[in-house]
């Protein structure tokens, strides 16, 4: 699902269970399953969730599959809704049957324009933004590359997995989330596994406040900041390490960069972060973050 539908996912796929998706940043959608029949058909209620849900009554979702010469016929049925919402969800769901046609005749639906610049945005929507590029770069790393240095310290591909992974479940746990690693799945299923619950409790908690972190109590926007940089400079230390092109719009690398500046204090430098390195003030955003962040940027 994260592969053409949703940013972050869980599902439990059964009568009675619960799912919850992130389908852009910004947007969840829950419900339960009511009705499966393996292969079939699935039926699900279907609400939006968040501070940025529109306003309406959840309505049902059915799924038919039906197998047919050279593929399956999908026919999906949304009811109870208002005329308006009804086309809005007829885009929505238009927009996301052509990716699953083009994941299941290329292997790859390719990044989701309507994932990359999100609006409105603040700390929160846009690690929901970062984690979705970071995950599509991760997902073509293989066993083969994981002794290769990257741009981030001494830090190997594997050892920075490690590290990202880490990351994320730290903060899960300081948010009341209890991550269950698991060290020999891919490296794209381990950090979203990390990533969804803890983006979905920091959904909830909001960015007021301050978390206590286990060393300090640190002020909840800060947290929220520190995602961001860890998704989005970590995915170009990835890209850079196994030669991938990394796809980040210029909204969501300039927003990231104004974190940064508010994030990276000079103390850290050092201990957390190199210093800054040198790059024209002229530079896309997507470069002035990662210089800002103490790597070196290479010249076109």
């Amino acid at each position: 699902m994260r592969r053409w539908l949703a940013v972050a996912a869980r599902v439990d796929l059964r009568v009675g269970g619960e799912y919850r998706w992130t389908t852009t940043p910004g947007h969840s959608v829950a419900g339960t399953f009511t009705e499966i029949e393996p292969g079939k058909r699935v039926v699900s209620t279907w609400d939006w969730v968040g501070s940025t849900a529109p306003a309406g009554d959840a309505s049902t979702v059915t799924i038919t599959l039906d197998s047919v010469d050279g593929g399956t016929n999908v026919r999906l049925v949304h009811e109870g809704l208002s005329p308006e919402a009804a086309a809005g969800l007829t885009e929505g769901w238009n927009h996301y049957f052509e990716r699953l046609a083009t994941l299941a005749t290329t292997d790859d639906a390719g990044a989701d324009d309507w994932a990359a610049a999100p609006d409105p945005i603040n700390e929160l929507i846009s690690a929901e933004a970062k984690l979705a590029i970071v995950q599509r770069v991760l997902r073509t790393l293989t066993p083969a590359g994981a002794d290769k240095p990257t741009p981030c310290g001494d830090f190997t591909v594997a050892g920075l997995v490690e590290h990202l992974v880490g990351s994320i479940t730290g903060i899960g746990k300081a948010l009341g989330v209890a991550i269950v690693d698991q060290p020999d799945a891919a490296p794209e299923v381990r950090v979203a596994d990390a990533a969804q619950p803890t983006l979905e409790a920091f959904q909830v908690r909001g960015l007021e406040g301050t978390i206590d972190m286990g060393f300090a109590e640190v002020p909840a926007s800060v947290v929220a900041n520190i995602l961001n940089l860890e998704f989005l400079v970590h995915a170009w230390d990835f890209a850079t390490a196994t030669g991938q092109e990394l796809e980040v719009s210029p909204v969501l690398s300039g927003y990231v960069l104004g974190l940064a500046r508010n994030t990276i204090s000079p103390q850290m430098r050092g201990r957390s972060f190199a210093d800054e390195t040198l790059v024209e003030e002229s530079a896309a955003s997507m470069d002035r973050l990662v210089a800002f962040t103490g790597r070196q940027v290479m010249a076109n």
